[in-house]
């Protein structure tokens, strides 16, 4: 074996499943198989130790990715959880359009090799469980939405179950709604920062648990990083001579839709951001792309407020 070979950096592509990891260890090309529970992944992750991988990739799968991701860093190792999408679009340019459960590690270990994705601290234990709460706040008024539209259209036999059902989601709701407020009270850190996002004009309680929960990353990055991560980042078109028209996409969509929520209530309270919305609208900036530049503006204040530990300040720059 020579030199290049044995000072060659190892990278691990985890497909993650309910029942199992598929570990690809790259560039060996090397293939695995671990049930996707406590001794399962405790013995891949006494295998991994031993290879000493530079970084191990997985695809965020809607949590089940997460015990052994946790696992792994308390370990030592270095894990970066990415978007599936980004796996799929790397597979598509390098040709790669086969799908088995081994391929698809492979592919994400070429992937991790590749690209290096920048590894992110995982969210403590507290985190998680008050994302659990908000996130399942979302699904049930998402339910009781759907379950008020039907009620216009159904047979009179029907509304009283439709109205029953509507009344069950409202309670719960509610019953969410303190668990919430009960939670962030709990933590000396929470209670503080909720206090700061809460003296914002046109910020209320489920907003402050939306970005403490889903974006636990807010007042840790620089107003690029925090503005690509909520999803409001312009992005260039352009080619050649042709000037394409800057549009966002990406982020995390639950706290997207929270902040064109809240900027929609900034906008009508808030003297700072109205100001700034009446300065672009006189400018002629489209209506969307204005409300847009204010999530942007509105997340950025609100980043630098829990980076420097300052309440609102109308004047705040």
């Amino acid at each position: 074996m020579g030199v290049d070979e044995m000072e060659q950096e190892i990278f691990v592509g985890i497909d993650v499943s309910k029942a199992r990891l598929d570990t690809c260890v790259w560039p060996a090309q090397e293939f695995s198989v671990a049930p996707n529970d406590t001794d399962g992944i405790e013995k891949l992750i006494s295998e991994l130790l031993e290879n000493k991988p530079a970084l191990i990739v997985l695809e965020a799968t809607g949590g089940l990715e997460t015990a052994f991701a946790s696992a792994a860093c308390a370990a030592g190792l270095r894990v970066a959880i990415v978007n599936p999408r980004q796996v799929r679009d790397f597979a598509k340019a390098v040709g790669a359009l086969a799908k088995t459960d081994a391929l698809d590690a492979a592919v994400i270990a070429r992937f991790a090799a590749t690209i290096k994705p920048q590894p992110r601290p995982l969210r403590d234990e507290d985190t998680d469980a008050l994302a659990s709460l908000v996130v399942r706040r979302r699904q049930l008024v998402l339910m009781r939405i759907q379950e008020k539209n039907r009620l216009g259209a159904a047979k009179s036999k029907q509304r009283e179950g439709i109205r029953e059902h509507i009344r069950w989601l409202e309670e719960h709701i509610d019953q969410l709604d303190i668990d919430l407020t009960a939670t962030l009270r709990q933590s000396d850190a929470w209670r503080v920062k909720e206090d700061l996002l809460k003296s914002v004009p046109g910020i209320g309680p489920v907003a402050c648990v939306t970005f403490l929960s889903l974006m636990p990353e807010l007042g840790k990055l620089n107003r690029a990083e925090i503005a690509s991560l909520g999803g409001v980042a312009p992005f260039n078109c352009d080619s050649g001579k042709h000037r394409g028209q800057r549009m966002i996409w990406g982020g995390r969509a639950e706290v997207r839709s929270v902040l064109y929520m809240v900027t929609l209530t900034a906008i009508r309270f808030n003297q700072t951001i109205r100001a700034f919305h009446t300065r672009l609208i006189a400018r002629g900036k489209p209506s969307k792309v204005a409300i847009v530049a204010c999530m942007r503006k509105l997340l950025t204040i609100l980043n630098a407020m829990l980076k420097t530990n300052q309440p609102w300040n109308p004047n705040f720059t």
